[in-house]
């Protein structure tokens, strides 16, 4: 009779550090807010050491490599621990986060009114935002945050419009 096993599951590094945004996701519970903020803060910090075009234009092309990278990276992460949406993956709330802030003036209200409503949405998942966790693998993990951050960035650029702040 043979012993279990005592080898970790097999990791692959950089799907694990892209999937994990640089093993925040590995702190445990609270991970995709953690996430998120430090998005935000890194968005801030791009705001800061840039013109409002070049932001635009940067919080697009981040979320689309968040996203493209994020499809593969997470379906690596949830296979290598056999989970189909393991909360260690926090790659989706980053691409969420940066799409709720695309074209968000560097205004402390308007951030964080986008960090709040993207959470609210993706904790709520209101329709059809919780129907695309259904999809599978890398794609079912990222498209409900994906769609989440679509929810935000319109209410956000709905209270730009109505210059509520």
């Amino acid at each position: 009779m043979h012993a279990p096993s005592t080898q970790p599951a097999k990791r692959t590094p950089w799907a694990w550090a892209t999937a994990s945004f640089m093993g925040i996701g590995l702190i445990g519970k609270g991970g995709g807010t953690v996430a998120s903020v430090a998005t935000l803060a890194f968005w801030w910090l791009a705001g800061s050491a840039t013109t409002s075009s070049s932001l635009v234009y940067g919080t697009i092309l981040a979320a689309l490599l968040a996203t493209l990278l994020g499809i593969y990276a997470a379906d690596v992460m949830a296979r290598e621990l056999g989970k189909k949406d393991p909360s260690e993956v926090v790659i989706d709330e980053v691409a969420g986060q940066l799409i709720a802030l695309v074209a968000v003036p560097l205004n402390w209200k308007y951030a964080l009114a986008s960090l709040i409503l993207f959470r609210a949405f993706d904790i709520l998942k209101p329709p059809p935002v919780r129907n695309l966790e259904a999809l599978s693998g890398g794609f079912g993990i990222m498209m409900d945050d994906v769609a989440a951050g679509f929810y935000a960035l319109a209410i956000v650029h709905l209270l730009l419009w109505l210059k509520l702040f």
